[in-house]
């Protein structure tokens, strides 16, 4: 509130004013649109209707790229003001961003031209462009991984969509997960500083839980080499070495768990949500270590609980948050929002557990549970977005 022209703030649309409102609720409707979607043309419909590359590539790009993407930059563009003291992207350099994405998710719809690859490219690129200018403005050496990452998102984003050109699936393949596992790599980053700084707040503990930043690095680089991996293929086929890097980081994400907890976040659905997308995260990489040591016939369940119960379920947890803390709003949850919470966690279960019943079946509980708990966040945040702050400060 001291780093920007109050005047000036307030005379930007609420939208724009900055990152997490307008990418928050576009990343949303993507979320509550796509698997509905998705479901219906994997049971045979939408025949005189297909994406550029099939409905298979067009579904693993926008839930990595499109969905995680668009909410990812909205919470960097937004705490980077934060961390550096700096004004946050806002007005028409926002609006000019969120085109882009806009852009980027409307080329799927075209015969390919060059404009699908050169829209996803330059919107991860435009992310870190800004944060490294951001952070390299006041020497923030400690976020500098964060714009790696955001870079390493576009390479591999731009791996997966050669693949969709050449009609590969293998390099669509080796492009998406390995773009989830840089989610994860970022989830581990940025999850690990606020779901403690979250808890000590939100319990008014005295002290947070001091981080062992041997620990953090070790994850981070756990999580980007096992990226470069898969960007690679070598970690697509079952093998004892990489049995042991998920097991490893398994290990660690639990660790930091069961550090963080106390008995009474129980009773804060903000704060339990957190939890246990991040307890998704452990048994994701558990799961992973146990197909590399070929104990379970597929990656898929795995793959699933890390996408849905731990990136959605994360997503879905700081959405509920940031958008209130951030619109000048209590930090208590709207009435009945909790649901969202239960609906997502349920859909995950479905998704991991549930497909060996009737495969079908759970699978499109699993999307109708999905697209509620990403409708309920429109319908409760949406106006809040919208709309200036209840404080009445600019942001």
């Amino acid at each position: 509130m001291l780093i920007v022209d109050k005047r000036t703030a307030l005379a930007i649309p609420p939208l724009l004013r900055l990152g997490f409102r307008p990418f928050f609720l576009l990343g949303s409707l993507l979320a509550v649109l796509a698997i509905p979607l998705w479901i219906v043309a994997w049971l045979g419909g939408w025949h005189s209707l297909q994406p550029e590359g099939g409905w298979l590539a067009w579904h693993r790009h926008e839930m990595a790229f499109g969905f995680a993407g668009a909410i990812i930059a909205g919470f960097l563009l937004t705490a980077v003001q934060n961390w550096t003291g700096r004004p946050g992207l806002s007005g028409r350099p926002l609006g000019a961003l969120v085109a882009l994405w806009l852009l980027a998710r409307a080329a799927w719809w075209q015969p390919w031209t060059p404009l699908l690859l050169f829209s996803n490219l330059a919107f991860f690129a435009a992310v870190a462009a800004v944060m490294a200018r951001q952070l390299w403005a006041v020497k923030q050496t400690r976020n500098y991984p964060i714009v790696g990452v955001l870079l390493l998102l576009g390479l591999v984003d731009g791996l997966s969509l050669v693949g969709v050109q050449m009609q590969d699936d293998g390099l669509q393949r080796q492009g998406v997960l390995a773009a989830v596992w840089l989610v994860a790599a970022m989830m581990g980053l940025i999850g690990g500083r606020v779901i403690p700084f979250f808890t000590q707040r939100g319990l008014g503990r005295v002290q947070q839980v001091p981080a062992w930043e041997w620990l953090d690095q070790s994850l981070l680089l756990g999580s980007v080499l096992i990226a470069l991996l898969h960007a690679a293929g070598l970690a697509l086929r079952p093998g004892l070495l990489l049995a042991a890097l998920f097991a490893l980081l398994a290990l660690g994400h639990g660790i930091r768990l069961a550090r963080w907890f106390d008995k009474d976040l129980l009773r804060v659905p903000l704060l339990w949500s957190l939890h246990l997308a991040y307890a998704w995260l452990v048994l994701a990489c558990a799961g992973m270590a146990l197909w590399h040591l070929g104990l379970l016939d597929t990656p898929s369940p795995a793959l699933h609980g890390l996408t849905i119960g731990a990136m959605g379920g994360l997503i879905l947890g700081m959405l509920a948050r940031v958008s209130l803390g951030h619109t000048g709003r209590p930090l208590e949850l709207p009435q009945g929002f909790a649901l969202a919470f239960v609906l997502l966690n349920l859909g995950a279960m479905l998704r991991v557990f549930g497909i060996g019943i009737h495969y079908s079946l759970a699978l499109g509980l699993a999307a109708a549970l999905w697209t509620g708990a990403f409708a309920l966040y429109l319908y409760r945040y949406g106006p809040m977005l919208c709309r200036t702050r209840a404080d009445g400060h600019p942001g």
